[in-house]
């Protein structure tokens, strides 16, 4: 398949996705979700036997496209509903890949980037990246990755980065567990590449057993919490602090909240 926001290329048995919209910062829209998703099921049926994913220019991604944001503001409770549910869905697609996903961090991870981020399997991430979930600033909120951040750092650091809505450098995301490795610019790919090569030398049913395992613990729990996020999330969109929070972002100037 030919795709417009992303690469991918294999070689060896691993694939590498590349987020390629590095014009703007390899931000979030509607079209990298749907080819993100198409990608996702395409290798899961491919002979690769490791995926990574990292982005191309400066940023690993810098959250949702200016012009997507722009428009949520103006969606009916039922197509935010649609939206949020797609959300989900890729964040499901991610955690749940069957096959050994590594996220090679290259620089900022900020709001869903970070999610894609962080729910791969491992995280290795360059001396420049950032990660962060900035939605508050916006009267948004991350209600979906909520769910899975609890699960990876703990109800503290979790509270911490999603209220406070700041961003955080590498070292720090290794220091509470949300990413695994630090390493400088240079050695990223390298060792992404060399970790991918460590996994394939396991049994691939091992490893699709291991992750369907891990994945089934608390997974009642961890369906009902979804549903719960998407409702929320889609809800927020109708708020004032929603409206005004994207209007003075887009307009760079400081909110005005009137709730």
């Amino acid at each position: 398949m030919s795709y417009q926001t992303l690469t991918i290329s294999e070689e060896n048995r691993v694939a590498l996705i590349t987020l390629n919209r590095p014009e703007k910062r390899n931000a979030i829209s509607m079209a990298l979700i749907q080819e993100l998703m198409t990608a996702f099921s395409e290798l899961e049926r491919s002979a690769a036997r490791a995926v990574i994913i990292t982005g191309s220019g400066k940023a690993f991604c810098a959250g949702m496209d200016l012009e997507e944001l722009k428009s949520l503001t103006g969606r009916t409770r039922e197509e935010s509903q649609r939206d949020s549910e797609t959300m989900a869905q890729l964040f499901r697609g991610v955690y749940d890949f069957p096959k050994p996903l590594i996220a090679a961090v290259n620089g900022p991870a900020i709001a869903g980037g970070c999610g894609i981020a962080t729910l791969c399997d491992f995280t290795l991430a360059s001396s420049e990246a950032k990660f962060g979930y900035t939605e508050v600033r916006i009267g948004f909120l991350p209600a979906i990755v909520s769910t899975f951040l609890i699960r990876q750092i703990g109800e503290k650091h979790a509270r911490d980065l999603l209220m406070t809505g700041r961003i955080i450098d590498a070292a720090e995301a290794a220091r509470i567990g949300l990413i695994n490795e630090v390493l400088s610019p240079e050695q990223l790919m390298p060792r992404a590449r060399e970790l991918a090569a460590q996994l394939i030398e396991n049994s691939p049913a091992s490893l699709a057993a291991t992750k369907k395992l891990l994945n089934s613990f608390g997974v009642d729990e961890l369906n009902a919490q979804i549903k719960a996020a998407v409702d929320v999330n889609a809800g927020i969109r109708a708020t004032d602090d929603f409206r005004e929070g994207v209007s003075s972002f887009l307009e760079k100037r400081k909110p005005v909240w009137r709730s």
